[in-house]
């Protein structure tokens, strides 16, 4: 069967993985419909704050006019357990001066007269003088809200003083004031009572109340909204849910080898990327457009005043930045579940960013053009100062706001200190939107996948990789790693007569350069060893050991035969599988298959097209049915879409599969899912098939790994 090559294989894999990510999302409906509707409900979180903020502000009095304010009467003493942050037992109040007869007398009237409750005696304490008072004060703080102190001075005058603490207390959202709540009703009570006493009248009134000034209505120039004060915040953890959940798609793909499995049926990188940044895009586009819709439905001056296309393209072109951070945070994320703890991490280096640029940092003259650009690299801090200028273009009433027009136009009148405009943000974001994105493809090159595979840091600059003819194998472990000497490989004298003719037959044919038409692969000499490193963390320096996992092996595979590899776990089977395959690179010795060598980028692109691979552990998304694996494979091994659809079905009836071919391939049992990955493997009519445990039967003999064709 021929198969498509160039632009149209390109065009149909980027067509079939753009329409896996819309099915995945399709099928995942609540994390979709988060990140296309989050924006409502911050909008109508501000929108909620704001109407009670409206509320508060028609109950205050500073609103209206008061000609005749309402007067108030004092309050008797209160109890002490009424004090804010009181401690047990507490005393309504302790006096000194009880050496006088006549103010002990005056004191017990205080108690007795209190209007609405007698205070009982064992809420008082009495001292002789100040002194006593304030050193119980010191050992016993919290324990009484206010003390007084008397001195009878002669018949006719007798001197107090009131004491208390004039701190304002504030719990739960109340503010206690002392003076009103505890000195004045103590000052009150102990006048009364004084005055009662000297005039003999236990009788005589004494009343005492309080009155505000008349005053006019205060106005307000200047309201503030909450959206000016809560708005970047919300904003910026809007954006955030896209960029978790895509960042947690690429880990996923990564961690259960989806994206391992569509390299070895020969995927474009190209197309992969493509299809996420084509697929994210239209997700942030339709975001970005509810979120000013939003804004714009709840009535707010910053989405009204302001021009739509420069609101929408600020929060357009930050949410794209996203995405490119988000595929070059992938390439250090290995698993899943890190991905929402590094998605909360950014969010948190953003909003604390976005804390200091409020105060103008760094796009002010006192700061250095070195570090507004170092500044300007990570997105959040671009899109806080965008927001920042559309917030202010908007906070004064009577504000035209900002113009497609006058876009790039300095909002301040001062032209020599103005550093930043909307146009200026807009071009920071495409360009650093492309310095991610480029960074992304770097890192994806270098840092090492789940297999070790890396190339070189400075690949790009081989000119056997400008001409896509490289022929050097690939490098394996850490970029960060110090790579010790690698012993060679052990070569190993076999005790069986059928391995040494094997391993003689082949090398002599290697020697001779003889080309047998009816073999399929010769393996020349493969070894693999996993080589020891030095990893230097924070702490600590870890050291591991080489392994060789793969030593020297010699043999050829005939064409049209069952060829199975034998032994026990840890022999060698799957990695030396994953090596023919091109998901491991070989250390020494090499491979041809068909004649095309597997360490060879060239080679092996054309391996790929031939053959078939049914992993060791299943390697499918739950959320597809086995019908749209099969189509999916299929358009990415370049098979004619007119033929795709049939042969899906006939490799669907092959293996049983056809009464489930629409359902999710999640609810699919070990064995069925066995078969679908038998079926993937069978696409194409590949001239090589290798099965790595294909069957797992219950009894003693185990198909471990097979060759087949």
């Amino acid at each position: 069967m021929t198969l498509r090559e160039g632009m149209p294989l390109l065009y149909q894999q980027f067509t079939a993985l753009f329409k896996k990510n819309l099915l995945l999302s399709w099928r995942n409906k609540s994390a979709t419909c988060l990140h296309l509707f989050s924006s409502f409900f911050f909008i109508f979180l501000i929108f909620c704050i704001q109407e009670a903020m409206k509320a508060s502000d028609v109950s205050s009095s500073a609103d209206v006019n008061i000609t005749d304010p309402k007067a108030s009467a004092s309050s008797p003493i209160p109890p002490c357990e009424d004090k804010f942050y009181v401690k047990l037992p507490c005393y309504d109040f302790v006096w000194s001066g009880n050496q006088s007869r006549r103010v002990s007398d005056i004191v017990s009237a205080i108690m007795a007269n209190n209007p609405g409750r007698p205070i009982p005696t064992n809420k008082v304490k009495s001292f002789k003088g100040p002194e006593e008072v304030d050193a119980w004060f010191t050992s016993h703080p919290l324990h009484a809200p206010g003390a007084l102190h008397f001195t009878e001075r002669n018949a006719t005058v007798i001197s107090y003083g009131v004491q208390t603490n004039s701190s304002l207390a504030t719990k739960r959202g109340r503010t206690e004031d002392p003076t009103f709540k505890f000195l004045v009703p103590l000052q009150i009570a102990t006048e009364r009572e004084i005055a009662r006493f000297l005039i003999g009248d236990p009788k005589f009134g004494w009343s005492f109340g309080f009155k505000e000034f008349a005053q006019p209505a205060v106005a307000k120039d200047i309201t503030i909204s909450p959206l000016n004060l809560m708005g970047p915040v919300f904003f910026l953890a809007f954006s955030m849910f896209g960029f978790v959940l895509q960042l947690g798609s690429l880990a996923t793909e990564k961690e259960l080898k989806l994206r391992q499995a569509m390299t070895v049926m020969g995927v474009y990188d190209t197309a992969y990327l493509l299809s996420w940044l084509i697929w994210e895009g239209i997700l942030t586009f339709v975001s970005s457009l509810f979120l000013v819709l939003f804004g714009m439905m709840f009535q707010f001056d910053f989405f009204l005043k302001n021009s739509f296309f420069v609101v929408f393209l600020l929060f357009l072109l930050f949410q794209f930045n996203m995405i490119s951070l988000a595929f070059m945070l992938s390439s250090f994320i290995s698993k899943s579940s890190s991905a929402t703890t590094v998605g909360f991490l950014v969010f948190l280096i953003s909003f604390i960013t976005q804390t200091v640029a409020t105060s103008g940092f760094p796009y002010s003259s006192t700061h250095s053009l070195s570090r507004r650009v170092i500044w300007s690299f990570f997105p959040p801090n671009t899109f806080s100062a965008g927001l920042q200028l559309l917030i202010e273009a908007t906070s004064v009433p009577g504000s035209p706001g900002i113009s497609w027009s006058k876009r790039d136009v300095c909002s301040k009148m001062d032209d020599t200190t103005c550093f930043l405009t909307m146009n200026k943000i807009y071009i920071w974001l495409v360009g650093t939107f492309f310095f991610w994105f480029v960074l992304a493809i770097y890192f994806e090159n270098i840092i090492p996948n789940a297999s070790g595979v890396r190339k070189k840091i400075f690949y790009f600059l081989k000119p056997s990789y400008r001409t896509g003819k490289e022929g050097n194998k690939v490098e394996e472990g850490s970029i960060c790693s110090c790579f010790g000497s690698v012993p060679p490989v052990e070569h190993l004298t076999s005790d069986d007569q059928d391995v040494l003719e094997e391993e003689t037959l082949v090398k002599k044919q290697a020697m001779d350069g003889t080309v047998d038409p009816n073999i399929a692969v010769q393996i020349h000499g493969l070894a693999k060893m996993y080589p020891g490193t030095t990893k230097l963390g924070c702490c600590k320096c870890t050291k591991t050991s080489p392994f060789h996992a793969v030593k020297g092996l010699w043999m050829n595979i005939a064409k049209d035969q069952l060829f199975c590899l034998l032994g026990p776990n840890g022999a060698g089977k799957t990695t030396t599988i994953s090596c023919l395959t091109g998901i491991n690179p070989v250390t020494g010795g090499d491979a041809l298959i068909y004649g095309d060598s597997i360490r060879s980028s060239v080679g092996m692109s054309n391996i790929r097209k031939m053959i078939g691979v049914c992993p060791q552990f299943d390697i499918l998304w739950d959320a597809l049915s086995s019908e749209e694996h099969l189509h999916l494979f299929a358009s990415i091994k370049g098979l004619p879409p007119a033929s795709i659809k049939p042969i899906a079905e006939k490799l669907l009836a092959d293996v049983k599969l056809t009464g489930a071919a629409k359902i999710r391939a999640g609810s699919y049992s070990g064995g069925m899912k066995r078969r679908l990955s038998v079926a993937i493997a069978l696409i194409g009519d590949p001239k090589l098939v290798f099965l790595d445990e294909p069957v797992c039967m219950p009894c003693s003999l185990i198909l471990s790994s097979s060759v087949y064709r």
